[in-house]
Order: C-alpha cells, then sequence, then structure tokens
C-alpha cells in the first residue's frame, strides 16, 4: 500500500469511528489545561486527574498560583512525577503569564516556548486544542504509532514526526488527528502486547505486513 493511500485509508477509519476524539484531561479554561498538560509529562492522564481539583481550588487563576511558593504547589502534586521540577515549572508559568502575558495563555506556538515547564509537545497541544491551531503534538503515543502503521518513515525523533505527520495530514484534521493516534496508542496499539486483532486499524498498517 502507498503511503497516501495509507493516510487516506486510517483518516477515513478515524473520522467513521472517532469524529469526536478529544483529550482526556480535565480543565475549564486554557489556564487549566496548561498547568494539567505540564503535570502528564511522564505521568498519566488519570493521575493528573486526580491531583488537579485540589489544585485548581487553591489556586483556580494564574495570578493565584503566582502567589503561592513552590513548596505549597509541591505538597499538591507530590504524587505525581518529577513534583520537584514541575513545582518550580507551574511557579515560574504562572509568574510569566501574569507578568507578560496579563494571564492570558499565549495562542503562538513562539511565545508558548518561552514559558516554564512548556517544550513543543506542550506548546502544540495548547496552540490545537485551545485555539484550534493546525499544530501537531506527538507524545511518545504518537511518535510510536505512526511509526508503526507506516504514516511515518525513518523518524529519528518527535520532531521528525510531527513534521512528516503534517506533510500529508489535512490542516482542518491535524487538532483531531492528534488525539485519535494518542487514543489508539493508550487503548489498541500499545507498546507491549498491541491488540492487533481488535484494531480497526489493522487492514492499513504496514507492521501488519499490508
Amino acid at each position: 500500500m502507498n503511503r497516501n493511500l495509507r493516510y487516506k485509508k486510517v483518516i477515513e477509519y478515524f473520522k467513521t469511528n472517532q469524529p469526536e476524539a478529544e483529550t482526556e484531561l480535565h480543565y475549564k479554561d486554557p489556564f487549566q489545561l496548561l498547568v494539567a498538560v505540564i503535570l502528564s509529562a511522564q505521568c498519566t492522564d488519570k493521575r493528573v486527574n486526580l491531583i488537579t481539583p485540589a489544585l485548581f481550588k487553591k489556586y483556580p487563576t494564574a495570578a493565584k498560583m503566582a502567589d503561592a511558593k513552590v513548596e505549597e504547589i509541591f505538597e499538591l502534586i507530590k504524587s505525581c512525577s518529577y513534583p520537584n521540577n514541575k513545582a518550580k515549572h507551574l511557579s515560574g508559568m504562572s509568574k510569566m503569564l501574569v507578568e507578560r502575558y496579563d494571564e492570558t495563555v499565549p495562542s503562538d506556538v513562539d511565545e508558548l516556548l518561552k514559558i516554564p515547564g512548556v517544550g513543543r509537545k506542550t506548546a502544540n497541544v495548547i496552540a490545537s486544542v485551545v485555539y484550534g491551531k493546525p499544530a501537531l503534538a506527538v507524545d511518545t503515543h504518537v511518535h510510536r504509532v505512526a511509526a508503526r502503521i507506516g504514516l511515518t518513515r525513518n523518524v529519528k525523533n518527535p520532531l521528525q514526526t510531527e513534521q512528516q505527520l503534517l506533510k500529508y495530514i489535512p490542516g482542518e484534521l491535524i487538532p483531531v488527528a492528534h488525539h485519535w493516534l494518542i487514543l489508539h496508542g493508550r487503548y489498541v496499539c500499545m507498546a507491549r502486547n498491541p491488540k492487533c486483532d481488535d484494531c480497526g486499524v489493522k487492514p492499513y498498517c504496514k507492521k501488519a505486513g499490508i
């Protein structure tokens, strides 16, 4: 199967079976999503969703969190991975939102990358989910699934995966395609023991020999 046809078939499958795919992180506004995505680095969404209710109750806005001590933030997030670093990131992020952006989470990826704790994946999530921009966040799930299916070729890092996917996925579908690949990797095409027999993408999958 050639590459263009593979993309066409995979996109058709997801459009039919997961038209409303979205993030599993719980949030009410852009600030809360930014906090949740920073916390989600090397941590499950399920764990983040257990942490954020108490965190958002105490610090519902960037201004409130900016006034908090790092140690106070740490106490509320210590059950996630790397809580020391993430507490510092959340503190610095909140202060920058207050001081530089009038508490408004930027929509531009380059501006987002200036914020403490925000890497390219996080910046793309915010640009895509909050602002509907054609930005595609690549995490371990997206990187793995895209390569297995055959959507990407000879990629060595997430940026190369992102660049190849952006080349073939129509711009209007890029925000939802991010969730298609993440959810597929989380529940079907897992790193170990993928559920190939239950996979709707199998007829178009390079790993399956197609």
